[in-house]
């Protein structure tokens, strides 16, 4: 893979940081943007990594615009996309971060992304310093929770196609930015299913 390509922007505002901070845990808007300057800006390229395997994540990060996923590779050598990003939201590998081991995926930036850095030392004066803080990264942890429970569940419970119409339905702007073998690999289907399922979705429509 190839290495990281990051410029920083010149004085960008942390609005949709804030805003994503008060709908996640209600606070005032002194207090986000308080919260947010320990943020750092980065634009990143297409197709860099942002988070390597085989490394301790020692930030994390909120993704204002773009699509990242997160991929591991199967006793194959095949790369398996685990899950794919849609800014405005938060991406990490909490595990790495809290508990300080090895991550043993590759977070990859499928467009050019604007990203919001926060510094592991930097989170834990946040932690320490502001209660509010606090209940903002428990309800970020419970969210993250949420959404990878529900994930497995829909593995198990759901068919293709049901699969399929929840990704369409949740995140129908992935389809047009995110290359199909990749939300292939995340549905756990071929690309040739893939194929298909959109197929047969556009004559029942």
């Amino acid at each position: 893979m190839k290495q990281n390509s990051i410029d920083s922007a010149e004085n960008p505002t942390p609005h949709a940081l804030v805003a994503f901070m008060q709908e996640i845990w209600p606070m005032s808007k002194d207090m986000a943007l308080q919260f947010a300057s320990y943020f750092s800006f980065q634009e990143i390229a297409k197709n860099k990594i942002l988070i390597p395997s085989g490394k301790i994540s020692t930030s994390t990060y909120f993704l204002e615009e773009g699509y990242i996923r997160s991929y591991t590779l199967n006793n194959l050598g095949t790369e398996v996309s685990t899950e794919l990003f849609a800014g405005p939201c938060m991406v990490n590998d909490y595990l790495s971060f809290f508990r300080k081991q090895v991550t043993s995926e590759n977070f990859q930036t499928l467009s050019h992304c604007k990203v919001w850095t926060l510094h592991a030392k930097d989170v834990q004066v946040l932690f320490h310093t502001f209660p509010e803080y606090r209940e903002f990264g428990r309800m970020m942890l419970v969210t993250q929770y949420a959404r990878l429970h529900e994930r497995m569940l829909s593995m198990i419970q759901q068919n293709a196609v049901e699969r399929y119409e929840n990704l369409l339905s949740r995140q129908s702007d992935i389809f047009q930015h995110v290359p199909l073998k990749i939300i292939a690999s995340y549905l756990g289907i071929t690309d040739t299913s893939l194929s298909r399922i959109r197929k047969a979705m556009t004559k029942k429509h």
